[in-house]
C-alpha cells in the first residue's frame, strides 16, 4: 500500500551536528568539512597565545587528529602547527615595532614558552632575528590590520 504524497511525513531540511548544533542538510560533505576546519582555524586565530595542540583543535573540528591534520593541510596549504606559528610570528612582528616591551615579553605574549624557540622560529619565518627586525623596522602610520597585511611573511623556511 502506497501512502499518498500529501500525507507522507516531510523530511526536515535540518540535521544536528554531534554537539547539538543545527546545520543545513543542503551542505555537501566537503562544505561541511570546510566549515568545521574554518571553526578550528578561527579558534587558532582567536587563542593563538594559549597553548593549543592538534587533538584539541581536532575536537573543535569534530575530526580525528590525523584526519584533521591531513584535511587542514589540503584545504589551507600548511599544517595546523605551521599556521599557528606563522600567526604568532605575525603578531610578534606587530608588537616588536613598539620599542617598549622586551623581546622576552613579546615571546611570552604571543605564546612561546622559550625565548630560543621564539628567536629560531622568528629568524626562519622573517629572515632576521627579533632584535634585528626591531632595529630595522619603524612604526607605520596605518591601521594595524593593513600593516599586518602588508608585512605578512610570504614564506616559511
Amino acid at each position: 500500500m502506497r501512502i499518498p504524497l500529501a500525507t507522507r511525513p516531510r523530511r526536515s531540511p535540518f540535521r544536528l551536528f554531534y554537539d547539538g548544533r543545527v546545520a543545513s542538510s543542503y551542505l555537501s560533505p566537503r562544505e561541511d568539512q570546510n566549515r568545521r576546519l574554518l571553526r578550528a582555524r578561527d579558534a587558532m586565530d582567536r587563542d593563538f597565545a594559549r597553548p593549543l595542540d592538534v587533538p584539541a583543535l581536532a575536537r573543535i573540528a569534530l575530526m580525528s587528529p590525523t584526519h584533521f591534520t591531513r584535511s587542514f593541510r589540503t584545504t589551507f596549504g600548511e599544517t595546523p602547527h605551521r599556521y599557528l606559528q606563522r600567526r604568532r610570528i605575525e603578531r610578534a612582528m606587530s608588537l616588536l615595532r613598539n620599542p617598549a616591551p622586551t623581546v622576552t615579553e613579546v615571546a611570552a605574549e604571543v605564546g612561546f614558552e622559550s625565548l630560543g624557540t621564539f628567536s629560531r622560529t622568528f629568524r626562519t619565518v622573517v629572515g632576521l632575528s627579533p632584535t634585528e627586525f626591531r632595529a630595522s623596522s619603524t612604526p607605520l602610520s596605518a591601521p594595524d590590520c593593513f600593516v599586518r597585511s602588508w608585512t605578512r611573511p610570504s614564506r616559511f623556511g
